[in-house]
């Protein structure tokens, strides 16, 4: 059995509205990263995150994930780049965790314009960013040691993560138990990767949170080209969701808005949340 969330703001973007709706559409979780009274997880202040905790009990809510934009930058920037940006921010954000109490920290496998073709990402982290592997272990162990459990997300275009073999090789050098990886699946698809079953298998030993969201494919069948609703989805949605449901390995199932293609003209997007939502509790048994 897995329940499924959304980001907040795809409820609503004022916070107070997206918790009831959360409530109208039988939703338990939350997961938050931005319009929170305007404001990104960052930027909160001790009595926003106090506010917002007691709205979130107030309405009979948890919150399962903190999905922050740490590490959302390119590994050429360098490490004192990484340091002084998102390892500072992370300290930012974890008073607010303390107060609010996710479960899960997200943090993001960054870009790499640098990548050379034919080769693993991890052999040119190995030979020209050794540090991307200190800085990591690093911000798992803030996490962990705040008392949450870390989890990393294969960004879009350009991560460092992109076949199989680098996410098992990566997670491997990390050599940390503590951490697991969030599978956003259109995040994989824009950076190359169509998803299948296969690809899934490949990483579920890995995992720990599953991303959903639709997209279309070109004329090639095979490339990302238009954001759609998950029932208009061109990626196997319902066999890997109901693998991923019947595997265990996601007890909480994440929407997040379709992005990475182009938006088709007079599309209702603002209706997408909902669509998705009932389209995968109407064909995946087991997800509530």
């Amino acid at each position: 059995m897995s329940q499924l969330t959304m980001l907040s703001s795809m409820a609503d973007q004022d916070f107070t509205a997206s918790l009831r709706k959360h409530v109208e559409w039988n939703i338990e979780w939350l997961d938050l990263r931005d319009a929170i009274y305007g404001k990104r997880l960052f930027a909160l202040s001790e009595e926003e995150s106090r506010q917002a905790k007691a709205e979130i009990d107030a309405a009979g809510l948890k919150v399962y994930c903190f999905s922050t934009a740490i590490f959302l930058d390119d590994i050429e920037n360098g490490e004192a780049h990484f340091r002084e940006r998102h390892l500072e921010q992370l300290q930012t954000i974890l008073p607010a965790a303390r107060i609010i109490q996710p479960k899960i920290i997200r943090v993001l496998a960054a870009s790499m314009s640098g990548r050379e073709d034919g080769r693993s990402s991890m052999e040119t982290i190995s030979d020209r960013h050794p540090w991307v592997i200190d800085v990591y272990r690093e911000a798992v162990d803030r996490i962990a040691d705040a008392g949450f459990q870390p989890t990393i997300e294969n960004e879009a275009k350009g991560c460092f993560l992109a076949d199989p073999d680098e996410f098992h090789d990566f997670f491997n050098r990390l050599d940390r138990k503590d951490v697991g990886l969030t599978w956003d699946v259109q995040n994989h698809w824009a950076n190359g990767v169509f998803p299948s079953l296969e690809v899934y298998n490949r990483l579920k030993p890995l995992m720990r949170y599953y991303h959903a969201k639709g997209g279309r494919a070109g004329d090639d069948g095979r490339t990302l080209a238009w954001n759609v609703a998950l029932e208009e989805a061109s990626w196997p949605v319902v066999e890997i969701t109901r693998q991923v449901v019947a595997d265990g390995v996601s007890p909480v199932i994440c929407l997040n808005p379709p992005q990475h293609g182009d938006y088709v003209d007079g599309y209702d997007y603002g209706a997408v949340a909902k669509r998705d939502l009932d389209f995968l509790r109407a064909r995946v048994t087991g997800l509530s």
